[in-house]
């Protein structure tokens, strides 16, 4: 049924797009044919409705990948910086969670380092369709250039954070896992959560000694909850992990992944002296810097998506 569901909802619109072009057509004959201009601005408003619709529902045809409908963790990172990457962090995840609030997807925090000013790392798990497929360009250091607030000499610094994201593997997709390569520790949870979170061994953490992929939770009371979230996030590590080995098999893409990988700015995001957002693999470029902190970045989302969909087509 979901798979049903799903489908329909790629379908029916170009279904819906493709008739409403065709009386649009009809329309536009008629008027010629009748030599009526009234019908001219009619025509042109609903022709650029149409067109709207089109591109937004095109993004979804550049999204094809194995797990691009499947949902994703997103991790954020704070760079080097102290307090002030820490905060940058924290605006950089509050972002990101803000997008997938006016998406309608289901957020939940499953792991949060706190630190002075912010965050030193957060991640969260976002559930819904083509989730991981919007968000999986978004990987790769985030740079801000701004006044410090913490700065009492009011000089400009600069920061960095990096973004990870990674999709949330279901059943369908094998993931080999063996027990002898995995390390487990257990550790009592910090911040807030109650007396129960903080004063037993509730959090997990997951070392996968051939990778040295490691992933921890401490969100749930329970530590067989916690070690369920903490497996599939591994899960889900070491799935992009053996991708991303693969990719490198083919020298092409592997100069495209140079250009996006986690040690590589992808944006930069300018409070001072002008308000700009820019991203340095698609040249696009956004000057309300406020409405995308609060979470509008579809129009770098979708240039990414067409702009990887484009190198891979040559």
């Amino acid at each position: 049924m979901t798979e049903l569901k799903t489908l329909k909802s790629r379908y029916e619109p170009w279904k819906s797009l493709r008739a409403e072009i065709d009386d649009l057509e009809t329309l536009c004959a008629l008027a010629v044919e009748a030599k009526d201009e009234s019908e001219a601005a009619g025509i042109e408003a609903s022709l650029g409705d149409l067109r709207a619709r089109y591109e937004k529902q095109n993004v979804y045809e550049l999204m094809g990948g194995e797990v691009d409908r499947n949902g994703c963790f997103l991790t954020i990172h704070s760079g080097a910086g102290g307090t002030e990457a820490c905060d940058w962090s924290q605006m950089l995840y509050r972002m990101y969670l803000r997008w997938a609030e006016r998406r309608g997807f289901k957020v939940e925090e499953v792991d949060r380092l706190e630190a002075e000013g912010g965050i030193k790392s957060a991640t969260a798990r976002i559930e819904g369709d083509y989730a991981y497929g919007y968000l999986k360009g978004e990987s790769g250091v985030h740079r801000l250039v701004r006044i410090s607030p913490f700065d009492a000499n009011a000089r400009r610094h600069t920061s960095f954070a990096s973004a990870y994201v990674f999709p949330i593997v279901d059943d369908s997709i094998e993931v080999d896992i063996r027990p002898e390569d995995l390390r487990v520790d257990t550790y009592r949870s910090g911040g807030a959560g109650g007396q129960h979170v903080n004063k037993t061994d509730s959090a997990v953490r997951f070392t996968h000694l051939p990778t040295g992929i490691v992933v921890a939770c401490q969100s749930e009371r329970s530590q067989t909850m916690n070690r369920a979230i903490g497996m599939s996030i591994l899960k889900s590590r070491l799935y992009e992990y053996y991708r991303q080995e693969k990719e490198k098999e083919n020298e092409r893409f592997a100069q495209e992944k140079k250009d996006i990988s986690f040690g590589s700015q992808i944006r930069s995001y300018v409070f001072q002296p002008y308000t700009m957002v820019k991203d340095y693999r698609t040249k696009a470029e956004v000057g309300n810097i406020q409405a995308v902190m609060d979470g509008d970045i579809d129009p770098f989302i979708e240039e990414y998506l067409r702009f990887a969909w484009n190198n891979a087509q040559e």
